[in-house]
């Protein structure tokens, strides 16, 4: 059976041709090389790579839990910089999902929507995957990013330096 895709933009296209070249790639904290290991932000990271030519900050070290360790919104605050903010509700193939486990703690894991009801994501213990946005993962939905058609570069402070993820 063949399946056509239909895509609004050629933007989407690319982020999505891209993004199904990850499928399968084990998953490996703070990593992010192709067919070798990524995590969630590894993911996001290659395929903003593989799109706009250009690795979209410098992201420090970090440790499985840093979302614990702090209650800012680091991943949101990252996207921010560098995508435009959505609906929660209005996301389309091709936005950066950001997720929430648990209400008193920042968001902390990643997913590209690869049509309205999938999403590819890295998750420990997991190859790179598509899966069902289902109601579970949807109730978990803390921002929606969409990518910019021209990446968006912000200055940024020695303040700010190494506090993104």
């Amino acid at each position: 059976m063949t399946v056509a895709l239909l895509f609004e933009t050629d933007l989407e296209h690319q982020i999505i041709t891209s993004l199904r070249t990850w499928l399968g790639t084990p998953y490996l904290h703070q990593a992010s090389v192709k067919g070798v290991g990524c995590d969630c932000l590894g993911l996001v990271r290659g395929v903003w790579r593989d799109v706009y030519k250009c690795e979209p900050e410098l992201t420090p070290p970090y440790t499985p839990d840093w979302a614990e360790s702090g209650q800012q919104e680091q991943l949101a605050n990252a996207a921010s910089r560098h995508m435009k903010l959505v609906d929660n509700k209005r996301f389309q193939s091709g936005d950066l999902l950001i997720f929430r486990w648990r209400k008193h703690l920042p968001a902390k894991h990643l997913a590209i929507v690869s049509s309205l009801t999938t999403m590819i994501h890295a998750q420990e213990g997991v190859a790179v995957c598509e899966v069902a946005i289902s109601p579970w993962w949807k109730r978990h939905i803390a921002y929606v990013f969409r990518f910019p058609e021209t990446p968006i570069f912000m200055k940024t402070s020695s303040k700010q330096k190494g506090k993104s993820i």
